[in-house]
């Protein structure tokens, strides 16, 4: 019922917009070519793209000569507008999620749409080696938590290989060292793939007992259903082909044991993130059919990247692999059409091959690329218009449309700042004002108390 409800504001809100067109624009589809020329938006969706489009009646112009438009940027790895996202106390937290705790006034999210970044892979922390639930959202500013959730991406859930999930559970070395308050297993990397296989153990019995009650009511017999296990269930929708798992990895090793891991239970690792040796293993991941989502050139931060390269990305799309880029932070999430740039240089991508890093790549990765990641007829209309070509280190972002609505605009952002500096200065010296207004409180006097 919320997502029929959902649907409905924002269709409601797009039909409400009147059409536009951005024209003499050089146009990089991504997945049609490129051309100088021009796209008309209705209703939310892009209905036309063409060297010559035929203008709809009381349409919009937006005037784009010497600009580059492009589809919105996906991230496929990110934690923006999140706080506190790992429930480490536990070894397996499938039963938590991100769509609980998304805060819409997360100034990151402005942020990144003044990136170019429309819609994002938001994920659970990788202390677990099974984590939390996804949630895919697009950057609607200004919108409640609800109205950023990407109605009807397929859901997702966080695993984590390595360092991360067998952090928590280390014993303490040295005389002098204080237990830690929730010494857990795993402590090994064998540990974490145990609990791994432990809990789909646990889920595949799950899931035949609800077979099994659903077989016998559907006799005729009355029988109690089994009780309810909210842990489980996310787990039997992977098992079930209903919830893509994104992995956290780095080390060639743990990714085959996953890969094996997941074969022997019949479902498939939507994407490998970071995924840092994936180039070692590249054969082995096509053949699974695992996406991957990595870095540009991140490396030596922490004991298991040390073998990082900034090949991987180019090796792994040269091997069949779909592969993304992804920014794991808010920072780098502002420049990751220049991350993609960086994959020009470090292997040879050409010039689409590197925009769909960031575009139809992660797309298809969510399951979501019949609505975003390309410039095509009948998709969402989240376009961004870079004032140069978006794979240049000079480029910047002049206007961000989500669902054809303007969600960022680089010249009204900078000529209202000085209106925004003088309301908030307004707002202090009234705020002092009151402060002087108010009567003085009376000081507390200093009680000594004496030992009993």
């Amino acid at each position: 019922m919320k997502t029929c409800t959902l649907f409905l504001f924002l269709s409601v809100t797009a039909w409400s917009l009147p059409p536009f067109v951005i024209q003499n624009a050089t146009v990089l589809t991504v997945t049609k070519g490129s051309f100088k020329g021009s796209v008309v938006v209705k209703d939310g969706k892009i209905v036309e793209v063409g060297e010559k489009v035929l203008i709809p009646s009381g349409a919009e112009i937006v005037e784009a000569a010497g600009q580059y438009l492009m589809p919105g940027i996906i991230d496929c790895h990110s934690h923006i507008a999140t706080d506190s996202i790992n429930e480490g106390s536990t070894s397996v937290s499938s039963m938590v999620g991100i769509e609980d705790v998304l805060d819409p006034t997360d100034v990151a999210i402005y942020r990144a749409l003044a990136g170019g970044v429309t819609t994002a892979n938001i994920l659970h922390g990788s202390a677990n080696a099974i984590g939390g639930k996804c949630e895919v959202i697009k950057m609607r500013w200004g919108k409640d938590a609800q109205g950023l959730r990407f109605e009807g991406a397929t859901p997702g859930i966080k695993f984590a290989l390595g360092e991360n999930p067998k952090r928590q559970g280390m014993a303490p070395s040295g005389r002098s060292a204080t237990p830690p308050q929730n010494l857990r297993y795993p402590a090994t990397r064998m540990g974490v793939e145990d609990v791994i296989r432990q809990a789909f153990l646990e889920a595949r019995a799950y899931q035949q007992d609800w077979k099994n009650y659903h077989a016998r009511k559907a006799r005729g017999e009355t029988v109690l259903a089994p009780r309810r296990n909210l842990k489980l269930e996310p787990l039997v929708e992977v098992l079930e082909g209903k919830r893509f798992v994104h992995a956290h990895c780095y080390r060639a090793d743990e990714i085959l044991m996953l890969l094996r891991l997941a074969e022997e239970f019949g479902f498939r690792v939507r994407t490998l993130q970071h995924v840092l040796e994936g180039y070692k293993v590249a054969k082995e991941i096509a053949q699974h059919g695992a996406g991957a989502s990595t870095f540009s050139d991140w490396w030596a931060y922490k004991m298991e990247a040390l073998d990082a390269i900034p090949y991987n990305a180019a090796v792994m799309v040269r091997k069949g692999v779909l592969v993304s880029l992804n920014s794991d932070s808010a920072e780098l999430m502002r420049r990751l059409n220049t991350e993609a740039a960086k994959t020009i240089k470090y292997g040879g991508l050409n010039e689409t091959e590197a925009l769909s890093l960031i575009t139809i790549n992660p797309a298809k990765q969510l399951a979501i690329d019949h609505r975003v990641g390309s410039i095509e007829p009948g998709k969402d209309a989240d376009l961004v218009l870079f004032d140069k070509h978006p794979l240049s280190s000079f480029a910047k972002v002049t206007r961000v449309w989500i669902d054809g609505e303007l969600y960022f605009d680089r010249d009204k952002d900078l000529s209202g700042r000085e209106q925004f500096l003088l309301k908030k200065k307004l707002l202090l010296e009234k705020e002092k004002e009151k402060e002087k207004q108010r009567p003085p409180q009376p000081k507390k006097q200093n009680v000594s108390r004496r030992p009993i």
